[in-house]
């Protein structure tokens, strides 16, 4: 078992920075590749990004990249979200999830093992 706790989450105006924590505990992080997804008001939960076991590989969602950037510490247990250039079509509950399968490009949620509960950003504009 891992539980996976999400920090970070807020209110920020448009163009604006947020960085998302998704801390781990009860497993080595290493173990795990790991993964970000958000669900907006009314949709399905979307993937957002994911990263590799030892952070050596990273794939995102076309309406992200460029702007958020995946990245994470082993050492620390934590994964992180950096999001630039907000937008409010961002504005969702975050959610880190961890899978104990390797590779990158895997982007369904059906994938991931564990899950965190969540953390809100909203995108005024």
């Amino acid at each position: 078992q891992v539980q996976l706790v999400e920090s970070g989450g807020g209110l920020v105006q448009a163009g604006g920075s947020l960085r998302l924590a998704c801390a781990a505990s009860g497993r080595t992080l290493s173990n795990f590749a790991m993964g970000w997804f958000r669900q907006a008001p009314g949709k399905e939960r979307e993937f957002v990004a994911r990263i590799s076991r030892l952070g050596g590989g990273t794939y995102y969602a076309d309406s992200v990249k460029g702007r958020f950037t995946i990245s994470r510490d082993n050492a620390k247990n934590t994964v992180y979200l950096q999001m630039n250039t907000l937008k409010p079509e961002d504005t969702a509950v975050y959610y880190c999830a961890a899978d104990l399968n390797s590779g990158v490009e895997i982007t369904s949620e059906r994938e991931y093992d564990y899950w965190g509960q969540g953390t809100q950003v909203t995108v005024s504009s």
